[in-house]
């Protein structure tokens, strides 16, 4: 939003959030509990498609369990952002209702860029939640457009890709050999831009 160049963040959400009737999370900005319900309730009547975006530790590592049950029972939509571990995921779903929606969003591509492999935490998070209708699994922090297949193959209800990503699912389907032409004359273009010699 800050590059976009939005001056209020409440009156650019809800910019947002009136020209899509799909959910748009919007995340409160607080680090203690008391101020992240006081910002949910606003951020939730902000429009019907939000989901109020709520970190699943604060930066002291409490868990927010009070925050999500209070927000749950309020009947408000919540992402709960910033999970890393299925035992993130079962102390969640432990605090919310079966009625109110919920995104449990996973960061798969920060745990890969720590060296951690995401998908035993990401399956094991989707099997305990299968008996919550109104849960749902999102692979945040894609990283390449592979992990796009990857969330499929494991059930992940949602997956958020930046444009770049988004692009190159859209290229799915290539032939190894036409892969392998379309690299060679990339590098044949770039050779004569450079106007290299041997």
């Amino acid at each position: 939003m800050r590059k976009a160049g939005a001056k209020n963040y409440l009156t650019y959400s809800k910019e947002i959030l009136n020209i899509t009737n799909k959910p748009v999370s919007c995340e409160v900005f607080a680090d203690d509990e008391k101020e992240m319900i006081r910002q949910g309730y606003i951020i939730n009547k902000l429009g019907k498609n939000v989901y109020v975006k709520v970190p699943v530790l604060n930066s002291k590592g409490k868990f927010m369990g009070k925050v999500i049950k209070t927000l749950s029972k309020s009947r408000i939509k919540l992402n709960i952002t910033a999970v890393y571990k299925s035992t993130q995921t079962k102390k969640i779903l432990q605090n919310i209702d079966k009625k109110t929606k919920v995104i449990i969003s996973i960061f798969a591509g920060r745990m890969a860029d720590a060296g951690k492999d995401p998908i035993p935490e990401i399956r094991e998070s989707i099997k305990i939640s299968k008996n919550y209708q109104n849960v749902e699994i999102l692979w945040a922090s894609t990283r390449e457009a592979y992990n796009y297949l990857q969330a499929k193959k494991l059930g992940c209800q949602i997956i958020t890709a930046p444009p770049q990503i988004i692009q190159k699912i859209e290229n799915f389907g290539k032939s190894f050999k036409k892969l392998t032409t379309d690299t060679v004359t990339g590098f044949l273009i770039d050779s004569k831009k450079s106007k290299f010699k041997i």
